[in-house]
């Protein structure tokens, strides 16, 4: 039996509500234009080509990997973040558009302050210090207790032509330098949070995701030492979650800030020494 475009998003999207609910239709075309290779933009245009026998097969093995909870950028195996793809897989947390916001806070302070260096620390699939070194060109190091997610990390610079210097540390333990700039998007999750995260996030590593029973243990850790890998004039920025503004920030005898995200929620604490 044949099948068009149109009908197999139509299809798609039936079989992923009860896993994808409200996102079910732009995730249905995501996965077809992946099988089908066009644009997402173009289904429309290209809703009566039929698809082969093989596509078919592609899609439904992404629709069922989908159905058992796996989130769809592993399944897709590669993500956008600021403007850039990267290769995304269960070696690292999956980057996320709210992190963009850390991102483009380091970028904004290395053109107004002049810095020209940038610590990059749990780094993960390395979309935060990779997208600084593209878009800002600065040098930057990036670091991870994660052997495999720092095997990622440096994929994701070759993919992106990113001359970046990775090392393989429990935060500070083995870095050496001093920096402009430090960012981090550390594990962050409370215990209650690890018992009650959606099936998606399950799949991704609990190493990149747990931060204590309150969220705060590694945001301790780099207030007790990151002073020691500051220069002169340099900055920490660190994203939080949506509750930890106050708490985290309580850690920072230094003055601090908190910028909110799209959705309003705290998201980057400013630290300036």
């Amino acid at each position: 039996m044949s099948i068009n475009v149109s009908e197999a998003v139509r299809e798609a999207k039936i079989m992923l509500e009860p896993v994808a609910q409200e996102e079910a239709l732009q995730q249905a075309k995501i996965f077809v234009s992946t099988i089908a290779g066009i644009e997402t933009s173009a289904l429309t245009i290209h809703s009566e080509m039929v698809l082969a026998p093989e596509q078919l097969n592609d899609l439904g093995e992404m629709l069922n990997r989908r159905l058992q909870g796996e989130p769809l950028q592993y399944i897709l195996g590669e993500w956008a973040f600021m403007g850039l793809p990267f290769y995304v897989d269960a070696r690292a947390l999956i980057p996320r558009q709210d992190t963009e916001l850390l991102a483009e806070t380091a970028i904004r302070f290395i053109r107004e302050r002049g810095f020209g260096s940038c610590l990059d620390l749990c780094t993960g699939t390395g979309c935060v210090g990779i997208s600084i070194a593209k878009l800002a060109g600065i040098r930057v190091t990036c670091s991870d207790i994660s052997r495999d997610a720092l095997s990622l990390a440096k994929e994701n610079a070759e993919l992106n032509e990113a001359s970046v210097s990775f090392v393989e540390s429990d935060l500070f333990d083995r870095i050496p330098d001093k920096f402009d700039l430090i960012v981090c998007n550390p594990p962050y999750l409370t215990l209650d949070d690890m018992q009650t995260m959606q099936k998606e996030v399950t799949f991704e590593p609990k190493l990149a995701l747990y931060g204590g029973g309150d969220g705060l243990d590694v945001y301790r850790e780099i207030a007790w030492e990151y002073e020691k890998h500051l220069s002169e004039k340099g900055m920490l920025l660190l994203e939080i979650g949506s509750t930890q503004a106050e708490s985290a920030a309580a850690l920072f005898s230094a003055r601090t800030s908190v910028l909110n995200d799209l959705g309003g929620n705290p998201r980057v604490l400013i630290v300036e020494p």
